[in-house]
């Protein structure tokens, strides 16, 4: 009689446990079933009740429901609302346009021996530019092979990106600025400047290193050996009139879309200058004292980390060269000589560079 009892017992157990999974899986399916029938009924609603401006109260708890005592809002994640809320999120591109050659938004013009380069890898570090590694002499002495050859030399570049250019010889060439400005009237220019004595001498060294039997400098800056007269046809000379060639350029270019660059500042404080060209540039302002220190062997600014290393590293052993011991008298009458176009170059640009 007492094992009878005890089957019983578990008997009742078993029916008891398969009772309460029932009731709970019961009340599962009821609570979905419920708030898909709400769901529907509250779309539905939304469709033909028309808006009412001036009901607050009612737009406000439009997407609410109390289900089981809980306030609930509904949101639909494929009606027209959320559609318009992400075309204001992301913008719709081409893939096929993501990263393509273009043609340069900005040229760095010259001056030679004035730091182009300098500039050129300066701000290659901000994410937002991209430029061609090599001067590639396009409208100076390539122009014949077309302007798709040009474009298939810059680098591929993503929407939003500055491509850029540097060729300090297009500065001094007569016909590159109408070819210029042929291409693209609204382009952007870069002008490197210094003082065009220390230019002019530092354009000797680089020479003189190439080729050791040339003359001193004091003989090729001046005729018959003699400090009177300047000899303007030696190219080291003729470069540093600056204001005659930006004469050329202003005839097809508005002195808004020029930026005149310290070489001497370039130098001095490379993050002030660059901040500068940031700004000419409508950049952000990544580029900054963190990323540069200065070298005090090479007498140059040199960068922490570049596009292309992450380590420190200077210019180049080509950048910095020790100058020859100039003539003291020579360096005066040439600054004497420079003094007027000097002059003219600052009401130009508005730009007083101080050069003695």
């Amino acid at each position: 009689m007492l094992i009878q009892n005890v089957k019983i017992i578990k008997v009742s157990n078993k029916t008891l446990l398969f009772l309460t999974i029932g009731f709970i899986t019961f009340l599962y399916f009821f609570y979905v079933f419920n708030s898909c029938i709400i769901s529907s009924f509250h779309k539905a609603f939304r469709k033909h009740v028309p808006h009412n401006p001036h009901n607050t109260s009612s737009s406000q708890n439009s997407d609410t429901q109390i289900i089981f005592g809980s306030v609930v809002r509904i949101v639909s994640l494929t009606d027209d609302d959320n559609k318009n809320e992400s075309a204001f999120k992301y913008r719709l591109v081409n893939t096929q346009n993501l990263s393509v050659r273009r043609f340069p938004d900005v040229l760095i013009i010259g001056v030679k021996k004035s730091g182009t380069r300098a500039l050129l890898e300066f701000i290659r570090l901000h994410p937002d530019v991209r430029a061609a590694g090599n001067e590639i002499h396009f409208f100076d002495r390539h122009y014949s092979f077309g302007l798709n050859w040009y474009r298939k030399k810059m680098p591929p570049t993503m929407l939003g990106q500055l491509t850029m250019e540097k060729t300090p010889s297009y500065f001094i060439t007569t016909g590159v600025p109408a070819r210029v400005h042929k291409m693209n009237p609204n382009i952007k220019l870069l002008l490197v400047v210094r003082n065009p004595v220390t230019r002019a001498i530092s354009d000797y060294t680089q020479a003189f290193s190439k080729k050791k039997d040339m003359k001193k400098f004091e003989e090729l800056s001046f005729v018959n050996g003699s400090y009177q007269l300047v000899d303007t046809s030696y190219g080291a000379i003729k470069i540093g009139v600056y204001a005659k060639y930006l004469e050329r350029w202003l005839k097809f270019f508005p002195l808004k879309q020029f930026l005149f660059i310290s070489g001497e500042r370039l130098i001095s404080d490379p993050a002030a200058e660059i901040y500068r060209v940031q700004d000419f540039l409508n950049l952000k302002r990544v580029i900054t004292e963190k990323h540069f220190y200065f070298n005090s062997t090479k007498g140059f600014p040199c960068l922490l980390k570049s596009e292309s290393r992450s380590t420190p590293h200077c210019l180049g052993k080509t950048k910095g060269r020790i100058h020859p011991v100039i003539d003291e008298k020579a360096i005066e009458r040439l600054n004497d000589f420079y003094r007027p176009f000097n002059e003219k170059f600052y009401q130009m640009t508005f730009i007083n560079f101080g050069w003695s």
